[in-house]
């Protein structure tokens, strides 16, 4: 009996696999019909729905998906250019920490210049950035403008131009009724160690540059007693943000022969010359968007007219991620014999 089911039970198994596909000739002409390998496979096949090709478009899509959103997703990528991305003028840098701009025309401070590269770049991109600047002081008015370029965060190129209003000294000193001397400054800074935030706490972000200098009044400069209406200044600057403390600090050694920064020439015709002088900054940050802070310069004093060294005390707040305002109480002490020079510095910047 146990026989009789098993061969019944294998009929059963033969005519259901039949069903499912006809019977194909035997290899052998006396073998009984048969379900080969294959054919299962075809069978299998079938059943099963085809897989499509992933696509390019499709690889993108589920990449944009699963990609990070939020802030995480904002933080720029120093990897360099992709296809279909351009970062020029990406800004991507902590507010503030592209400096603001001295009276020359470089970003840094008001007075100071610092280690801090122009514009809002970060290290694979292409930043810039202009000013307008004006001092009111009890006898003199100055106004400046001018631009800057920062390349990858590493290079800075900059232009100003500055006005120097003598008002009603110029008729005291004989060169006529608000007579205006003309400064022209061409700088450029390039970053050679550090970051301003990141990396080692103990190492500054480090620059070296020049700022070259031409006045416009060669002939009034001479007669003043400089030697030429052209020089040049030679800068190092260091410059750190500790962000854990809130505090920036910088110091900047610089070369240079300029009476009153250049604007009554360089050197003296009677042998004053290049010196190294020092300028140094304190900020605190009170917010991402505010700092405030004093700063000091030395300058020589090669016309013997009494220069003297210049403080100022500043905040700076950023409007927008692109405008900065800087305001400041500057102390210039004596300006071609007339003492007490204090006042009034208001400065904005914009940069991309």
């Amino acid at each position: 009996m146990p026989s009789l089911t098993l061969c019944f039970l294998s009929l059963c198994q033969a005519a259901a696999i039949s069903a499912v596909s006809p019977p194909v000739a035997a290899p052998y002409p006396d073998a009984a019909p048969y379900i080969g390998y294959e054919q299962v496979l075809d069978v299998v096949a079938a059943a099963v729905p085809p897989v499509a090709a992933v696509t390019p478009q499709d690889q993108a899509a589920t990449a944009r998906a699963v990609a990070p959103i939020g802030p995480a997703s904002e933080i720029s990528d120093d990897s360099g250019p992709r296809p279909g991305k351009t970062p020029l003028f990406k800004g991507g840098k902590l507010l503030l920490t592209n400096g603001v701009t001295t009276a020359e025309g470089s970003s840094g401070g008001g007075i100071a210049r610092w280690a801090t590269i122009a514009g809002r770049q970060m290290p694979s991109g292409i930043g810039a950035s202009a000013h307008l600047t004006a001092i009111e002081l009890p006898d003199f008015g100055w106004r400046s403008y001018g631009a800057a370029l920062g390349i990858g965060d590493r290079l800075e190129l900059s232009i100003a131009r500055a006005d120097f209003d003598t008002r009603d000294v110029g008729a005291a000193l004989g060169i006529g009724q608000g007579y205006t001397f003309n400064l022209d400054t061409f700088g450029a800074k390039l970053r050679v160690a550090g970051d301003l935030v990141y990396g080692e706490s103990w190492l500054p972000q480090i620059a070296v540059g020049l700022e070259h200098k031409r006045s416009r009044d060669g002939a009034l400069v001479r007669a003043l007693g400089s030697a030429d209406d052209e020089g040049t200044d030679y800068t190092i600057s260091a410059t750190k943000l500790v962000l854990a403390r809130s505090l920036l600090m910088n110091a900047t050694l610089r070369y240079t022969e300029a009476n009153q920064i250049g604007l009554l020439g360089f050197g003296s015709a009677t042998g004053g010359g290049y010196q190294l002088q020092f300028e140094g900054s304190l900020g605190y940050q009170l917010s991402s968007r505010a700092v405030v802070g004093a700063e000091y310069r030395s300058k020589p004093d090669n016309l013997g007219l009494g220069e003297d060294d210049w403080i100022d005390i500043f905040a700076a707040y950023a409007l927008t991620n692109h405008l900065t305002l800087t305001a400041a109480y500057v102390d210039l002490g004596s300006v071609a014999t007339f003492n007490d020079q204090r006042g009034g510095f208001l400065s904005a910047q914009v940069a991309f």
